[in-house]
């Protein structure tokens, strides 16, 4: 009898930077052995927990995830996973250098605006979200056009921890950018690694109910328009996300479904681990915990 294809996956994101979150995910990777692992996003504590936390340095992935992580790969040998990382809006653009240090020593590999063959698979990566009406805006773009919501800090107006061209602010759109990564690629047998969840679907649903700027009812979904209608038109086979971490909360699901497109968000909004386990052969068995 033939023996069925698995390809066993962890999904985590928005761990913000909490060491407690780190060990449990490397203590679920040692015992279950995965494949694959992807890191969504948010991945670095903010200044204040840095201190909280005296490290000596301001260097989290360098300083805390890198030694756990060569750790663990000296511990694992040859059933160390291959882990596939983006950063998200809560990560200041200047720590990518350091991501990308790591990938050169072979902890994992840096996915955003890439496209990486997996096996029979092929992942892409993609860190940018729609405005917000947050001051830091290294890992924001205009999403379809140059409309930005009510409450919201319009790209060019927020700050950026390294420069950026003003035609790129002002005009680059998350639209565009897709569309450029992917080209005419076949995306039947491809996973998306995003930050932000698309809009109007059970994963970026924010809590907004009846708050109102000058008159104008904000919308509870606050997810890209773009990563909606790039999956209802590409139909990738999975798309990961994270951003929102009330959003399992609110709807009661933390997976949803456009056509043959599994999509599931890994954030949360309580101090457990939420981490997400899926086969590339059998999304549809994919199955969470909190840790």
């Amino acid at each position: 009898m033939q023996k069925s294809q698995s390809k066993i996956c962890f999904f985590v994101s928005d761990l913000h930077g909490h060491p407690d979150r780190y060990e449990k995910l490397i203590e679920a990777i040692s015992a279950e052995l995965p494949d694959v692992v992807f890191i969504g996003g948010d991945i670095l504590p903010g200044l204040s927990m840095v201190r909280a936390l005296d490290f000596g340095h301001q260097d989290f992935i360098q300083g805390f995830i890198v030694p756990k992580l060569s750790f663990l790969k000296e511990n694992l040998g040859d059933d160390y996973p291959s882990i596939f990382i983006i950063l998200g809006n809560d990560d200041g653009k200047f720590i990518e250098q350091s991501l990308l240090d790591a990938a050169v020593e072979g902890y994992w590999q840096y996915a955003h605006d890439r496209r990486i063959r997996l096996g029979q698979f092929t992942l892409y990566g993609y860190a940018y979200i729609p405005p917000t009406p947050f001051q830091l805006k290294d890992w924001e773009r205009y999403d379809v056009s140059r409309y930005v919501d009510p409450g919201c800090v319009p790209i060019e107006e927020g700050t950026h921890s390294i420069p950026i061209s003003d035609h790129e602010l002002k005009y680059a759109t998350i639209q565009n950018d897709l569309e450029k990564l992917t080209k005419t690629d076949d995306l039947s047998n491809s996973v998306f690694l995003f930050h932000s969840p698309p809009y109007a679907t059970k994963l970026d649903r924010a809590p907004l109910d009846g708050k109102m700027i000058d008159h104008i009812p904000l919308d509870v979904h606050v997810g890209s328009i773009a990563i909606q209608r790039f999956i209802e038109s590409r139909q990738p086979l999975v798309t990961l996300h994270g951003h929102i971490h009330e959003s399992a909360r609110l709807t009661g699901s933390w997976k949803d479904r456009i056509g043959r497109t599994w999509m599931f968000n890994a954030s949360h909004d309580g101090p457990e681990l939420s981490l997400i386990r899926f086969d590339l052969f059998h999304p549809e068995d994919a199955t969470r915990n909190l840790l």
